[in-house]
């Protein structure tokens, strides 16, 4: 809890993936709303090719993003380990030099 409220502990990949979910979910929604709408009209093959992009490509798009996104904290995580790891070597040395 300590950690949390110094803001050492990172709520946002949580919400990241919260993010995913939703938006795969609405690119699936609104791509079934395409391809039902392109259907149902005479000329309409161009909406279904989009709802079938957006079903099967949506979610690949917005994994990517939030891939992105959560690399940021990722690299965070990793330089904070790097410092601690030199910390934990160089307080040794100087014990014995002194």
């Amino acid at each position: 809890m300590r950690d949390f409220l110094a803001f050492r502990t990172m709520l946002t990949p949580v919400i990241i993936q919260v993010i995913f979910w939703v938006g795969a979910a609405l690119c699936v929604i609104v791509g079934l709303v395409f391809i039902l709408s392109g259907v149902g009209q005479y000329g309409g093959g161009p909406n279904v090719l989009k709802g079938f992009l957006l079903v099967f490509l949506g979610p690949v798009g917005v994994r990517i993003y939030c891939e992105i996104l959560i690399i940021f904290f990722r690299i965070n995580e990793t330089l904070t380990e790097i410092k601690h790891a030199l910390e934990d070597r160089q307080t040794p040395k100087q014990g014995k030099l002194f």
